[in-house]
């Protein structure tokens, strides 16, 4: 993203903290391929669909619930990537419309979140991935739990919603350590923290200036990225 055009891009795309930014440092601990087939679950405007395709030239599902199949397919026909990235619509808590084994892996930016909090989500995800495909996620997060001692400083920020899908390292590490169908390979507070919030609040998107409120607020003292990846086995 290095000229004007690039960057009126990003902003008109970015649905958080900048999934471009987040799909590279995630990807770099990923051996991709062009011979693989993955899901991008979670795709937004689909920044990490593109990465996926013009970096590595894997075949990408660009799946997402809240982005019409439609406004990506016209996206991804005027960003040269219609013939490696195939949209389509899910809700990933009402299964998936794909084969057993048909991805050699699952990747999943600013979205698994929403999704993925509770203990039935990543076995009802595994399935979809080959043996000894990967399952690489990379999310905001917080760098601690708050339970019932919310900071003041983010109690105006902090409702029912925030509470059920931001969580610690520590506590995602828990969840998905007790699942037997994978070998968790890395998990990580990621180093693109600080640029990437940064970035997002440069965004059209309708609202961000609560957002960059909040991240005033808490001035680098609670909020992080986490990166988990795991192996199928």
């Amino acid at each position: 993203m290095s000229n004007d055009e690039n960057v009126e891009f990003l902003k008109a795309t970015m649905m958080g903290p900048n999934a471009m930014r987040l799909s590279e440092e995630l990807s770099s601990h990923l051996n991709i391929n062009e011979n693989m087939r993955i899901l991008d679950l979670g795709c937004g405007c689909g920044l990490s669909t593109l990465l996926l395709a013009k970096k590595y030239g894997a075949s990408i599902f660009a799946a997402d619930l809240w982005i019409s199949p439609t406004e990506n397919y016209e996206r991804f026909q005027s960003i040269g990537i219609d013939d490696k990235a195939v949209p389509i619509s899910v809700d990933a808590t009402k299964g998936l419309p794909f084969a057993n084994g048909y991805f050699d892996m699952l990747f999943t930016v600013d979205a698994y979140h929403y999704f993925g909090d509770t203990v039935e989500m990543l076995p009802s995800l595994i399935p979809f991935v080959k043996k000894g495909g990967y399952i690489a996620v990379a999310i905001p997060g917080i760098k601690y739990e708050f339970g019932e001692n919310v900071p003041d400083e983010m109690k105006p920020f902090w409702n029912d919603e925030v509470a059920r899908t931001i969580h610690s390292l520590d506590w995602w590490k828990n969840l998905w350590e007790t699942e037997k169908g994978i070998e968790i390979i890395d998990i990580r507070e990621m180093l693109c923290c600080k640029q990437s919030w940064d970035e997002w609040h440069t965004s059209y998107w309708q609202g961000i200036e609560e957002d960059i409120k909040m991240r005033e607020a808490e001035n680098g003292k609670y909020y992080n990225l986490i990166q988990m990846i795991a192996k199928v086995i």
